[in-house]
């Protein structure tokens, strides 16, 4: 049962209500109910899910109101939540017979032909219908309109729908929220930044309009005058966090960590703390060389995302940086933990090993890195570059041309193979190969050099070299 407690919104009791429904559905002798209780009792069983019983409600209500828009509205409403589309649209028309102009029925009509995938006969239903509604119905049919240009991946269209609505009510949020997007996604930057500096010089205090003009500098790499529509931003709403987030990045991009640094600080003073904001810093300190902090920002990251294997690579990244070899690979390792399937993570580690001496331990990393991925290059080079450094110069060679198998003849491998002849004695085959890697990518030298700078002192090596450099 009901608690009796509970009151409808107009005070009646909502048992009482239901019961007094129940009088009229069997036929006793009651008193009237007016048109708003039948509208409250329709409402409830739909509310419960109990379709049947409120389309009977209607069929009732209807009988006692046979002129009832509101009625006949809740009853197409409820076929369409069934997905009775067609049964739902004869409603709609029977409704429209005594209200001609009603906004619900106009949106409740594009949505069943959305339903039923028509798209174009739901956008020219909008755009003729216009003309009858002005102020907030317009823009709230251009709003739908806006919304079957997207489900119809129209998506310029959705742009300029918008642009209407802003030219209508030039401070319409969930327009201008809207727009920052579509410019972005339509590659139409340029035109939001005709268009909101406009916005901006007609209002100079509308802080959306501020916002989406500094969005669109940023869409065009005009990080400076994104920075300077952001300012304004914040003037007007200092509590406006997207402007903050959007304002470091465009420093982040422009290397100006520093300054970052300093808004994002700002955006921890006003909003909510979260891991993108912890991550950004830690970027940003690691950018600066100054790899605790960094691991200090990182760590606030992790603990807020603690399955967010990227930000444990990060922190190995800065022990790396610092050849803290152990530490890196602690987590990096945890980092493999929470993603078994990422090459890079067992590249990492491998790397870490080389480092330490643990050349077994670290050629088994770069095995699986090439197993996860063996189309790719990266993969091969450190498998190949481990083998030559623990002296399998054979296997390095047979590896090498699997890679090839894999991969292509890359550059790297011409390097790489040239390096591991002359370890075999193979001093001829080494020059041919050394030659033809020049010829490619004479850029990548440093790759073969790396590998035993001693080779530079091979009059025959240093000779070809400076053949090619003097080219």
């Amino acid at each position: 049962m009901f608690d009796d407690d509970y009151y409808d919104d107009e005070g009646s009791p909502l048992e009482d209500l239901l019961r007094r429904y129940e009088q009229v559905k069997n036929g006793e002798s009651v008193g009237m109910m007016d048109e708003e209780e039948f509208e409250r009792v329709i409402e409830y069983y739909f509310q419960n899910s109990n379709e049947e019983q409120a389309l009977l409600a209607c069929e009732i209500a209807n009988t006692y109101y046979p002129f009832s828009s509101s009625v006949l509205l809740l009853k197409a409403e409820i076929l369409t939540q069934s997905q009775k589309f067609g049964q739902a649209l004869k409603v709609l028309d029977e409704m429209e017979q005594y209200d001609q102009h009603n906004l619900d029925a106009v949106l409740l009509r594009s949505d069943v032909l959305l339903s039923q995938f028509k798209f174009d006969q739901a956008a020219a239903l909008l755009e003729q219908r216009l003309s009858e509604f002005s102020g907030k119905d317009r823009i709230e049919l251009l709003l739908e309109l806006s919304d079957v240009y997207d489900e119809s991946e129209e998506y310029d269209a959705v742009f300029d729908t918008l642009k209407r609505i802003v030219s209508l009510d030039k401070r319409n949020d969930e327009a201008l929220q809207k727009l920052c997007f579509w410019a972005d996604f339509t590659d139409r930057n340029e035109e939001s930044v005709a268009l909101h500096t406009a916005l901006t010089e007609e209002d100079p205090y509308n802080t959306l309009a501020w916002f989406n003009l500094g969005a669109a500098y940023q869409g065009l790499k005009l990080y400076e005058k994104a920075i300077d529509a952001y300012e304004f931003c914040v003037a007007i709403d200092e509590k406006f966090e997207f402007a903050y987030r959007n304002m470091a990045d465009a420093y982040m991009r422009m290397k100006w960590y520093e300054k970052a640094l300093e808004v994002l600080e700002k955006h921890l003073e006003i909003a909510k703390a979260e891991d993108v904001i912890f991550e950004a810093m830690g970027y940003c300190w690691e950018k600066k060389k100054n790899f605790p902090k960094a691991r200090y920002y990182y760590r606030q990251a992790s603990q807020l995302s603690p399955q967010d294997d990227s930000i444990f690579y990060k922190i190995g990244e800065t022990y790396a940086r610092e050849k803290q070899w152990e530490k890196a690979v602690k987590s990096y390792s945890v980092a493999l933990h929470l993603n078994k399937d990422n090459a890079s993570y067992y590249m990492a580690i491998g790397n870490c090993l080389m480092e330490m001496d643990a050349k077994s331990e670290a050629l088994v990393c770069y095995l699986n890195a090439v197993r996860l991925k063996p189309g790719n290059k990266t993969t091969w080079v450190a498998l190949i570059r481990g083998l030559y450094l623990a002296g399998y110069y054979e296997e390095a060679r047979t590896q090498l041309e699997v890679a090839r198998v894999n991969c292509g003849d890359k550059a790297d491998f011409k390097y790489y193979q040239a390096a591991i002849l002359l370890e075999l004695g193979k001093s001829k085959e080494a020059m041919l190969q050394l030659e033809k890697a020049l010829k490619d990518v004479p850029s990548k030298l440093k790759l073969f050099t790396e590998l035993n700078p001693e080779y530079l002192r091979r009059t025959a090596v240093s000779e070809l070299i400076a053949r090619y450099k003097k080219k």
